[in-house]
């Protein structure tokens, strides 16, 4: 296993190994700035690893929050080049039930012209063709261009990626304090071995998601603007849908609904708590999901959920209710710091261009003149990874995986070479001593 040492200094510490972590580790890495990405689980163990499979095409937004729509139906399709292996283009369809949602798709339509956003009306026998469980008395249904996103599948990736590029991922890794000073210094726990080290950086990107207030609050800054949101799934025993499918209004509990493997999976809901690590499903949420899913798609009512999990999503705190918030990011720089910046809201659609924008700013910090370039770099899946990449304890495990293609379990095998990615990507521990 190698060591990172406090030979290897860092010139940035970007806290939480999720999509927008992941991201702005892997585009300042291929800039050639010096990065240490700590996270106190492991890769997408938080929110990143608990959304509901979702590659927005930019139409869920496309009345309410415009903005983010457009950066949405943009990086789908960047997604979607860089990672074909992660993506499964299933298409999505919003269906109009009621007398209101037929009058809602008036201005949805014209919202999707205005952002350039595709799509198309499908006539009733064409949706019953395609969709033979979706509700018999759906008036309208649009067409766009929504995907399913194996959210493990691109972590690993980018993680894998930001390693071979010079990133230092560091997993099982809490940060426990926060010194200022000419230097800022991150006191981090090694969860394995419960030793502490110390890492020096000049800028500290906080991209922790919902527990971004606890990090700024490690730093002695009060209050940041973030909401914690969390938001339920259901996860149905069969899939029942083959396209992902919406209700046609505005976004609301339980009205989406995405074909995940061999499962569907329902959401969502939008609950603002206090503690990220400290909330519990209610009943009555998973029964308002189940209510309005069955609107949506009536066999449901039918079919066993077979678990229900939740995330907790960093919204914007610009509105009073989780479903009012915006889905946009926000990029913020604390005065009271100097070198602090925390990255609040965004989707994990835009997580790659929230890295890149986070990449900018740094580079403009640090006087780094390279420019972005994850919008074309190719991310590796578990077929491109070759056995020389790996540490000789590994190389074995990974030669009978590719081995096996062909075979009649091939798929399965091939799913284990994510955990692989992942894990090489952070296989570097502490040395002894300070960081």
């Amino acid at each position: 296993m190698e060591r990172f040492s406090s030979k290897d200094s860092a010139t940035v510490t970007v806290i939480g190994g999720g999509a927008n972590g992941l991201f702005t580790a892997l585009d300042l890495a291929l800039r050639g700035v010096k990065v240490v990405l700590v996270e106190r689980g492991d890769i997408g163990s938080g929110t990143s690893g608990k959304f509901h499979g979702l590659l927005h095409s930019g139409a869920r937004y496309a009345v309410t929050d415009p903005g983010s729509a457009k950066e949405c139906a943009e990086e789908n399709e960047v997604i979607s080049r860089i990672a074909p292996h992660a993506v499964r283009d299933t298409g999505g369809l919003f269906l109009g039930i009621t007398e209101e949602e037929v009058e809602f798709s008036e201005r949805f339509l014209r919202s999707l012209d205005s952002l350039g956003i595709k799509h198309r009306v499908m006539d009733r026998g064409e949706l019953l063709k395609a969709e033979p469980h979706a509700n018999p008395s759906t008036r309208i249904a649009v067409w766009v261009p929504d995907k399913v996103i194996h959210g493990y599948d691109l972590l690993a990736s980018v993680a894998f990626t930001a390693s071979l590029s010079g990133a230092t991922i560091l997993t099982q890794a809490e940060v426990v304090e926060i010194q200022r000073g000419s230097e800022l210094k991150v006191k981090i726990l090694d969860k394995l071995t419960g030793e502490t080290h110390v890492i020096e950086s000049q800028i500290i990107v906080n991209a922790s998601g919902p527990w971004s207030f606890k990090v700024t609050g490690l730093a002695g800054i009060g209050e940041v603007p973030v909401l914690p949101t969390a938001g339920i799934m259901a996860v149905f025993d069969r899939r029942l849908n083959n396209m992902v499918l919406n209700r046609l209004r505005p976004p609301s509990d339980g009205d989406i609904l995405v074909p995940y493997g061999e499962a569907s999976i329902l959401g969502t809901t939008a609950t603002v708590v206090d503690d990220p690590d400290n909330f519990s499903i209610a009943d009555e949420e998973v029964n308002l999901l189940l209510r309005e899913g069955v609107k949506l798609v009536p066999g449901l009512a039918q079919a066993k959920v077979s678990r229900v999990y939740a995330s907790v999503r960093p919204l914007i705190a610009n509105a009073d209710s989780g479903r009012q918030a915006s889905r946009d990011y926000l990029i913020l720089e604390h005065e009271e710091v100097p070198g602090l910046i925390s990255v609040i809201g965004g989707k994990f659609t835009t997580a790659r261009l929230l890295g890149e924008k986070v990449g900018d700013l740094v580079a403009s910090k640090l006087g780094v003149k390279e420019r972005s370039k994850t919008r074309d770099i190719r991310l590796p899946g578990p077929l491109d990874l070759d056995p020389s990449w790996v540490s000789p304890d590994m190389r074995e495990m990974v030669g009978k995986v590719l081995a096996r293609r062909g075979s009649l379990d091939e798929e399965r095998y091939i799913t284990s070479l994510y955990v692989v990615l992942s894990t090489i990507a952070g296989r570097k521990r502490w040395s002894s001593g300070a960081i």
